[in-house]
């Protein structure tokens, strides 16, 4: 275990940003973790957790002890006829882990395959998209609590889903290290493509034979890459915004002065409306502040056109959430953390 300082993390974050750490280092097993949060280094500095760096929107200097979770592995642990639990490492990457377990006959996380990132930060978020969450197959979170220095299983319930949300977003900065994953997958199919667009494109790329959830996931990746440019290429983390949801009064009175506005039923009766839909409809794709933009394809993504900075991301943050507020009364937040 190397620890650096100044370390420049511009290959480490999917909006390209140019950053420098205080001080880095990279963990790869259990006792490198154990032994580093007993160091003096660890004590004295503010402390940053990083994964694949595809939720942060990095300043020039980020005066902190920044340590990524490089573990792997993925294990069957457990299993009968119809479910198995699988248990992937944090420092796994997202979309190489789904494609794994369809791979292998284990179906559930097909609707969220090419979602950036590593396993370690999809319960944090909980990710979603094509109308799953990532909560609908999370069996237990094994976390390491650097206050007791003691190993941690949070359950499901633990973990406190939410849309976008979960316990570990709001717990003490940094106290809880996501470790591993366990998942609960399935080993029967039941195709879930009622969401947007993915009905037509599975059942157009599955014409002469049976749907099956390596077909949903390949319909799934053929509509992101589709809308949403590569980080390889033009730096971006994806989705800025989360998806507003409000009371039903408040999208009825929308629904009624835009009538083509899309809107989604929760569970708890509030709608879930379309960010993108919103940014698209006030005219802000293609606005650009300093070397910042909103994606000409997708209205929910901004882009780093070449040399951005922080603060060309949160000024160009700011005014997307201004003007669609001035003209919709809905306040949007963003996904990533600025750090």
């Amino acid at each position: 275990m190397n620890i650096e300082q100044d370390y420049a993390l511009d290959e480490l974050n999917t909006f390209g940003l140019k950053s420098q750490a205080q001080s880095f280092c990279q963990v790869h097993t259990e006792a490198e973790l154990e032994k580093l949060v007993q160091s003096a280094l660890f004590l004295q500095q503010s402390v940053s957790w990083l994964g694949g760096g595809s939720n942060i929107i990095l300043a020039p200097y980020v005066n902190s002890f920044v340590i990524q979770l490089c573990n792997k592995g993925v294990e069957v642990i457990e299993e009968n006829n119809d479910n198995v639990l699988v248990k992937a490492q944090a420092g796994e990457v997202w979309h190489e882990f789904v494609l794994k377990t369809l791979s292998i006959g284990y179906n559930g996380l097909e609707n969220l395959s090419l979602i950036p990132g590593h396993v370690g930060a999809a319960p944090v978020q909980n990710i979603g998209a094509y109308g799953v969450e990532v909560k609908d197959r999370i069996h237990s979170v094994i976390c390491f609590d650097t206050y007791s220095r003691e190993w941690q299983t949070f359950s499901k319930v633990d973990c406190q889903f939410q849309y976008r949300d979960s316990f570990f977003k709001h717990a003490e900065n940094g106290r809880y290290v996501i470790w591993a994953v366990i998942f609960e997958l399935s080993k029967r199919f039941i195709p879930n493509i009622q969401y947007g667009d993915l009905e037509e494109v599975s059942n157009r790329m599955a014409i002469g034979q049976a749907l099956t959830a390596k077909t949903v996931s390949d319909a799934v990746c053929s509509i992101r890459q589709q809308k949403l440019p590569d980080p390889h290429i033009t730096g971006n983390v994806g989705s800025f915004f989360h998806n507003p949801i409000v009371d039903a009064d408040v999208a009825n009175e929308l629904k009624q002065r835009y009538p083509d506005m899309p809107q989604y039923i929760q569970n708890d009766g509030r709608i879930k409306l379309a960010a993108g839909w919103l940014i698209d409809q006030a005219g802000l794709k293609g606005h650009q502040i300093g070397q910042a933009a909103v994606h000409l394809k997708q209205a929910l993504v901004l882009v780093n056109l070449g040399g951005a900075t922080h603060t060309d991301v949160l000024d160009l943050s700011k005014h997307i959430q201004e003007i669609i507020f001035t003209k919709f009364g809905v306040k949007l937040h963003p996904e990533p953390n600025f750090w």
